[in-house]
């Protein structure tokens, strides 16, 4: 049962206990006939997995280009929604595959979101992750998941340490943080802040201030990615968080994350502790320690 046939019974129930709240007492048949379809039902939504509700978010603004709560400059709303939506798909499209350096985004049907309404109380917009159909049972969507890293970058550029940032970039494409970086570039502009909230999760730029802290921590003089090697053997592998654990030169063990370009990271737990050479994407922010992304499975001897 997809999202869809699971809206569609659950609506179907609701409208049964409305009927069957409004019948009258002489409606026997009737009766009969929606309490028989009433079990059915809950029976069916009963034995069935749920699957979750479309991840919802709301993006509210503040500063210059918007007037209290009445509303923004319809200039600048088009250009902030649109970096913000521009960020997530770019995001989560990293996160189904790699992604080139320019071009169409792959899976970006995907990672759409849809505006839904506009927020109460202060201006901006609300957002709902767009699922097509039959899509599997999951706890964890590429939006919802590319919400949270889009947060946890703007979060940790504005207000975190070179070592929390490092670690929230580390294994996202460059291009991905570009994406986020138009997107606080669109902020710095207008002289704007916002604030994110979806699920448990909330972040807001304090003033302006932090908007322009964080798109300087977030471009390439600050951010800096590189490819290289490491020499040594690998220590452990979890496949399913695709994280790894490695032991270099004077016994020091570094940890990574392992990228999406991996399609089998459990091959790596069957040469465990072999001597070999790995290629890995490292991202250091300011003076902060290094992170690290695997790239490609290494040949062993």
């Amino acid at each position: 049962m997809n999202s869809q046939e699971q809206l569609q019974l659950e609506s179907e129930r609701k409208f049964l206990k409305q009927q069957l709240e409004s019948l009258p007492p002489t409606a026997v048949l009737t009766r009969s006939s929606a309490e028989s379809r009433m079990k059915i039902v809950e029976a069916f939504l009963a034995s069935q997995p749920r699957q979750p509700k479309p991840m919802k978010a709301v993006l509210t603004f503040r500063g210059r280009p918007v007037v209290g709560s009445h509303g923004m400059f319809a200039e600048f709303g088009s250009r902030a929604a649109n970096a913000f939506t521009e960020a997530v798909v770019t995001v989560g499209a990293a996160l189904l595959g790699p992604l080139a350096p320019t071009g169409p985004l792959p899976n970006r049907e995907q990672c759409q979101l849809l505006i839904t309404n506009t927020a109460i109380g202060s201006f901006g917009f609300e957002f709902e992750e767009h699922r097509l159909g039959q899509l599997p049972f999951s706890e964890e969507t590429p939006v919802s998941r590319a919400l949270e890293i889009t947060r946890g970058l703007l979060e940790s550029s504005a207000q975190g340490t070179d070592d929390e940032l490092a670690e929230c970039a580390s294994g996202i494409s460059p291009r991905s943080i570009e994406a986020v970086r138009g997107f606080v570039q669109a902020l710095a502009t207008n002289e704007a802040v916002c604030t994110l909230v979806f699920g448990k999760q909330r972040f807001g730029f304090q003033d302006v201030g932090e908007v322009r802290k964080s798109l300087d921590r977030l471009s390439q003089d600050n951010l800096h990615e590189t490819e290289t090697k490491l020499f040594g053997e690998f220590q452990g592998v979890l496949p399913k968080g695709r994280t790894f654990e490695f032991r270099v030169a004077e016994a020091e063990v570094v940890r990574g994350k392992i990228g999406v370009e991996i399609d089998n990271p459990e091959e790596i737990n069957r040469h465990l502790h072999q001597p070999v050479e790995i290629t890995v994407l490292e991202t250091r922010v300011g003076m902060g320690k290094p992170r690290y992304q695997l790239l490609k499975l290494p040949t062993w001897r």
